[in-house]
């Protein structure tokens, strides 16, 4: 239990108490005055009621406000627990669109390198093609150039054959 309760038991224990002692001296009739008119009543009965009264009103009035606060908490969940799925639910198309974005900019990139692909084959290719036809020129400029040796050498064999002959 609370510290709160337990000295609001203590003192309700002790006014039980107070009035089981005197309990004669509650009940011994008195003159009261109600402003217009005079009664006789016990005074400690009379005072009793009111307090009983009283803390009767005071429980009711706690009552209240416990329910209060109970309907109030439960309003709170039910609207944190909407907010909660809301915010879910924004979680969830959040992580939607990322994953539509990312796939959609990985398919971007691979058409990028698929164009970046075809481009690199064709230069490629192009280049093999001049390749081919500079190592096709090399080889005939070698070809010819070795003709010319042989023709020089030639000649130069029929101008050594012919001086030593002649």
């Amino acid at each position: 239990m609370k510290i709160r309760t337990l000295l609001l038991l203590l003192v309700l224990a002790l006014i039980i108490g107070f009035a089981a002692l005197n309990w004669t001296t509650f009940l011994a009739p008195t003159t009261l005055s109600l402003g217009l008119a005079e009664v006789q009543a016990p005074l400690g009965l009379v005072m009793l009621g009111l307090l009983v009264f009283v803390t009767g009103m005071f429980l009711v009035f706690v009552l209240y406000l416990q329910t209060t606060v109970l309907f109030d908490t439960r309003q709170h969940a039910k609207e944190l627990q909407s907010n909660r799925k809301l915010a879910d639910q924004a979680e969830a198309s959040r992580f939607t669109e990322l994953r539509a974005f990312l796939e959609a900019e990985l398919k971007k990139q691979l058409d990028q390198d698929g164009h970046s692909r075809a481009a690199v084959l064709t230069r490629i290719d192009q280049m093999e093609g001049t390749l081919r036809l500079v190592v096709e020129q090399s080889g005939n400029s070698l070809a010819a150039s070795l003709g010319e040796l042989e023709d020089r050498l030639d000649k130069g064999n029929k101008d050594v054959t012919h001086n030593l002959l002649a």
